[in-house]
């Protein structure tokens, strides 16, 4: 690789619909939507490859997301940094990036190819002065650091094979998350997702590479466009609170409701549910999608009350509640605790959209000026 070479590539945020924490387990559906909001990633080249800067081969990496810049180092397939001082927290607030990069490495090595060299920038439109919306960030950045980097190496991978080397590198990091934010960022617009089983997948990695990972079957794993939905207008609204996914799905993996009674008819209900959601999009049945999204709320309500998660804030429920007062659904979106919500409402009653909104923001949540978007992470 000579000159500077530049490749940019980005990655829309997400969205959950319906199935969130049912969907982590394997083979079982959620809906998601990606919209329009976008990680992106700019790869370029160095000046002079191999002596960049007057230190060894490496790369630089600076992002809106994390607080400094980083210059890091390979070693036995890791980037490490330069400086020995720099520790674990270092790596923490590029998590992400770090084990996207070197997950293209692996299948770089794998095939013969050397380690890359080259500076990174991450930009990303999914958050506000630092705080996330609760759109996938971390998804997003993943999803378009494969893309971008990928590309910069002269490969071109299929959109299943970047989603792949994308849940491979971050279930590197926690494996518990289902990958469904990854699927919208690859795939864009409306989906349908059944996630695989992460530690197999990893476990196979780990023991054949990632070549191999790429190629054999992944069983529970599967994804398919849904056309939108007829009639109705998405609305999303944030509560200004930041919510951990990991930090909550690591709490219900703790907990000992996990496996009982109790929560095995949550991720029954929550499966069917969002099958019937599926159905009612792919037969354009606004009225029975909307009966999915109210159904999934007292899913996650009941699932709330059992397990004390913390899934609805008091300005989630109030933004349910001013979706019902106008004639629509809601729930929250994703992990609760915070972050955004959604509600679908009759896209031919504008003063009904309207009156949401003010009901929204009487109550301290904002409408966010978020919609679907039908392209993915760009090849």
């Amino acid at each position: 690789m000579t000159g500077r070479r530049t490749v940019v590539r980005r990655a829309p945020g997400k969205l959950f619909v319906v199935g969130e924490y049912a969907v982590v387990e394997p083979g079982n559906p959620a809906v998601l939507v990606a919209v329009d909001r976008y990680v992106t990633v700019t790869v370029t080249g160095p000046v002079e490859p191999g002596v960049a800067a007057g230190v060894e081969p490496g790369v630089e990496i600076s992002s809106d997301l994390g607080p400094r810049g980083e210059r890091r180092r390979w070693r036995d397939g890791r980037l490490v940094p330069y400086d020995a001082h720099d520790g674990p927290d270092a790596r923490a607030g590029l998590a992400h990036v770090l084990s996207a990069i070197e997950t293209v490495a692996r299948l770089l090595a794998e095939r013969g190819l050397p380690a890359p060299e080259f500076s990174l920038s991450v930009v990303s439109g999914l958050h506000d002065g630092g705080t996330k919306y609760g759109l996938g960030s971390s998804a997003a950045v993943t999803v378009a650091t494969v893309a971008a980097v990928a590309a910069f190496c002269g490969l071109t991978p299929t959109d299943e094979e970047r989603f792949r080397l994308a849940l491979l590198a971050t279930a590197e990091i926690d494996p518990k998350g289902s990958g469904g934010d990854l699927a919208a960022g690859v795939w864009g617009g409306w989906i349908a997702y059944r996630a695989p089983d992460r530690a197999a997948v990893l476990a196979l990695a780990r023991a054949h590479g990632v070549e191999a990972a790429l190629r054999a079957p992944w069983p529970g794993f599967a994804v398919r466009r849904l056309p939108p939905p007829a009639g109705l207008a998405l609305e999303v609204g944030w509560t200004g609170d930041p919510a951990s996914t990991t930090a909550l799905l690591s709490d219900l993996h703790r907990r000992p409701c996990r496996g009982t009674a109790a929560h095995r008819r949550f991720v029954s209900t929550t499966t069917d549910c969002a099958s019937a959601a599926i159905a009612a999009l792919e037969g354009g049945d606004g009225r029975r999608l909307l009966d999915q999204i109210r159904r999934a709320r007292r899913e996650l309500a009941l699932l709330d009350e059992e397990v004390a998660l913390g899934v609805f804030t008091p300005r989630l429920t109030a933004l349910c509640e001013a979706a019902e007062a106008v004639g629509g659904a809601a729930k929250p979106s994703g992990a609760g605790g915070g972050d955004c919500g959604i509600a679908l409402l009759d896209a031919g009653a504008p003063q009904d959209i309207a009156r949401l909104r003010e009901r929204w923001e009487s109550a301290g949540v904002v409408p966010l000026p978020i919609r679907p978007v039908a392209e993915g992470n760009e090849k």
